[in-house]
């Protein structure tokens, strides 16, 4: 069985309307790259297995990020959890790097991956010309994976940033392989918008890493849906982190941009989470309006940008793609049993789509 995504299965956020793929990628040039290491199984060894991690990357464009920046922003909601490059960003208001997701023990193996993917493509990069800080961010999916045994290698991060591409897988892939959600099997998830201002019409996407809640937390569409399920099997000891990317072609600044990123924790808050003591709730969003040329600022450099009174529909977009992204983690994710026998049941589709059809939330 193809598990459906939410708006597949009659689950709607909000009546804006979704891009082509109703993906982050739907924001021209984005694109959106996995490696997933599955290895092993039975009792844990530390520092051998079982193996159930992974590294996602988001390339803000299709150009060399290094010579042609973005503007950007980041926000922490609450700060258990890990982003290099993050003074860089609040500093400058630019990302100059793919974004890179993975799991929290291969921060460091996976920014020194990208610094040498980066110097190999920008051979001045540290020596004539400026040094590279890349943008890594994490949660924590040692329940199912050997976190110590740090099995994210260079390999594997080449292999996510080269094989990038317009469409985005979901669920437990790349990154997201070893995460849950609401006690569920979590990972990936992406969704979009597409809004019209006086300026222009504009797309807006968002993609999660979602390993974030508590069973009985989980909302969908106003419904209790975690209670009404009932407690799974387990129970993980803590209830994790999500990181959360929002990109989009309109024209913005740092400062609207963080505007954004903040926007992004209510729709984590529409799907039910409080964001626990233990939870690093991060976002990062980007505009691909505007791109720097690294070589040619000289002075002050003037942008066209959205004025803030036509920013609101932008908010709605990223609330609603945001709380969609954390659901289709959830749709997409299958059933994964990982080290010393632990097993993260998917949620369970059909028995989800029949308590929202008795609350009469599904769309026909």
């Amino acid at each position: 069985m193809i598990r459906p995504r939410a708006r597949e299965a009659g689950i709607w956020f909000g009546e804006l309307p979704t891009g082509s793929k109703n993906m982050i990628t739907d924001v021209s040039g984005v694109r959106v790259g996995h490696c997933s290491i599955i290895r092993g199984s039975g009792p844990l060894v530390p520092g051998t297995g079982p193996v159930r991690t992974g590294v996602t990357a988001i390339f803000p464009h299709e150009g060399n990020s290094y010579e042609r920046p973005v503007k950007g922003a980041y926000f922490d909601f609450n700060g258990c959890g890990g982003l290099t490059g993050s003074l860089q960003i609040k500093e400058f208001g630019l990302i100059d790097s793919p974004i890179m997701l993975t799991n929290t023990m291969s921060m460091g193996t996976v920014a020194d991956a990208v610094i040498r993917y980066k110097v190999k493509r920008n051979p001045t990069v540290g020596s004539s010309d400026e040094t590279i800080i890349p943008i890594v961010t994490e949660c924590d999916d040692s329940y199912l994976n050997d976190s110590q045994g740090m099995h994210v290698r260079e390999e594997h991060v080449f292999a996510a940033l080269e094989g990038a591409s317009s469409t985005v897988q979901e669920g437990a892939v790349g990154a997201g392989t070893g995460m849950s959600c609401y006690d569920y099997k979590g990972g990936i998830g992406t969704s979009s918008r597409v809004v019209s201002v006086p300026a222009g019409k504009y797309t807006l996407g968002t993609l999660v890493m979602s390993n974030h809640g508590d069973w009985s937390e989980l909302r969908i569409d106003g419904v209790p849906v975690g209670n009404l399920l009932g407690s799974p099997d387990y129970k993980r000891p803590e209830q994790g982190s999500i990181v959360m990317v929002v990109a989009t072609d309109a024209p913005l600044d740092s400062r609207q941009l963080g505007r954004i990123a903040r926007r992004a924790i209510m729709g984590l808050a529409i799907t039910g989470s409080a964001s626990h003591n233990g939870s690093g709730d991060i976002v990062l969003a980007f505009s691909t309006a505007n791109i720097h040329e690294r070589y040619r600022h000289i002075g002050l450099v003037t942008d066209q940008l959205l004025l803030d009174k036509d920013i609101n529909v932008l908010f709605r977009a990223t609330v609603d793609s945001v709380a969609e992204s954390i659901i289709n983690s959830l749709f997409k994710a299958e059933t994964m049993q990982g080290r010393d026998d632990h097993v993260v049941m998917e949620l369970p589709i059909d028995r989800t789509l029949e308590i929202i059809k008795e609350h009469g939330r599904l769309k026909s």
